[in-house]
């Protein structure tokens, strides 16, 4: 057996998939083609990588486990379409990695752990541009901020970054007997299809995002008492403007906000001298 006697180290978040029917429903959400490029985060002892491979053109796994790069190394040293990268995907440059290799954008498989999963979400999410397809596996709390909708509880920031430039899909929720070591709670694993343009136009991205950021900076205040103080460049008054032409209540909560009133309300501050 394929790394017999690694166990999962608790530091890295490992939680090994081997649940065979689960794998085989991940590969086929990835919807492999005979010319994809696949981008593997978090391989572990390659029981999905080993499905991948089988119907790719290429498939770049990327690991960060010492004891692991040396098996996978070893598992697929007669596929000359896999290529074993030992790395820390937070360190790793996307565009460096992969943008060498061509034009065409990749796909993404990847059982992300928990303690590192916001930050390579936004990896993903700023290099966008490089992918097709994005097939994401993580803690279920996080899959239901990336897709939830507005005015309920895990409506957030996650939820109007990545909606902004992705069509978010649920796909299936992983039970902990689906692991080795068994986790204390369920994963999900949800898809991510970058659309071409964002979906509404916010102004300034970069503004927009410390927008959000401060609409949500206090989840029980009101979008007025959490935007005042948020260092957005605007007076009480140039905010109370911005508001009233957007016709969002000051009494609202951000929570309660849709996307496309997040992006009139960016481009509404912006035009009042918001910087």
């Amino acid at each position: 057996m394929r790394g017999e006697g690694i166990r999962a180290r608790k530091a890295l978040g490992q939680n090994f998939l081997v649940d065979r029917n689960v794998l085989a429903r991940i590969a086929g959400i990835v919807e492999i083609g005979p010319a994809d490029r696949i981008l593997e985060v978090g391989p572990g002892k390659g029981a999905l990588t080993e499905i991948l491979a089988q119907g790719c053109a290429r498939l770049v796994a990327v690991e960060l486990d010492t004891r692991l790069v040396p098996v996978l190394r070893q598992a697929f040293r007669d596929n000359t379409r896999v290529d074993i990268v030992h790395g820390d995907i937070l360190e790793i440059d996307l565009r460096e990695l992969l943008s060498p290799e061509g034009g065409e954008r990749w796909k993404v498989a990847a059982n992300l752990p928990y303690n590192i999963s916001t930050p390579v979400l936004f990896a993903f999410l700023d290099n966008r541009d490089l992918f097709s397809r994005l097939v994401l596996m993580l803690q279920k709390e996080v899959g239901d901020r990336l897709a939830a909708s507005p005015g309920t509880k895990d409506y957030g920031i996650l939820s109007v970054f990545f909606q902004l430039h992705f069509d978010v899909a649920r796909e299936m929720i992983v039970r902990p007997g689906s692991f080795h070591p068994v986790p204390k709670v369920d994963s999900a694993v949800l898809s991510f299809v970058p659309l071409e343009t964002p979906r509404v136009d916010v102004g300034d991205e970069q503004y927009f995002r410390r927008l959000v950021k401060g609409a949500f900076s206090m989840r029980r205040k009101t979008l007025w008492n959490c935007l005042k103080g948020a260092s957005l460049g605007l007076s009480g008054e140039e905010l109370a403007e911005a508001l009233d032409r957007c016709g969002i209540e000051p009494g609202r909560r951000g929570e309660t906000l849709e996307l496309h009133e997040f992006a009139a309300l960016s481009r509404a501050m912006i035009a009042l001298g918001g910087k």
